[in-house]
């Protein structure tokens, strides 16, 4: 299967994706994740409000074969989540990069946690070396 990579995006090892708008971070879950998962069923988003750290689970992804967390790619306060994916989880699998599931005001650490994250070139790579 040959997975999608959206060029805008950073990736974190976990396989979601996050890309800024503005001063914004949109997170979502990538192809490869969608793929592996097989057909969502349902999707539990964070608050309003919370403060999340990178690396945190903030939110979960349920399909037919596994239940899954979805975590911050970076460290900020959930401002806004994708409300839609509660009524039609399988928007996931037919749209990973428009399906976002929630969006962060960044914190301080925005910067150095970027950095830390993969961009499509390495995700590719990543996922290609660990596929099995």
């Amino acid at each position: 299967m040959a997975y999608k990579f959206n060029s805008e995006a950073r990736y974190a090892k976990t396989h979601e994706w996050v890309r800024m708008e503005g001063d914004i971070a949109v997170v979502g879950i990538s192809d490869t994740a969608q793929d592996l998962l097989s057909d969502v069923v349902f999707v539990e988003l964070p608050d309003i409000g919370e403060e999340v750290t990178a690396g945190d689970a903030v939110a979960v992804v349920e399909s037919v074969k596994a239940a899954e967390e979805v975590n911050a790619p970076v460290s900020g306060v959930v401002i806004e989540v994708n409300q839609d994916l509660e009524d039609t989880p399988e928007t996931v699998n037919d749209d990973p990069y428009g399906s976002w599931f929630f969006k962060i005001r960044p914190s301080a650490s925005l910067e150095k946690e970027w950095a830390d994250l993969m961009d499509a070139k390495s995700y590719e790579e990543f996922v290609a070396k660990n596929q099995h």
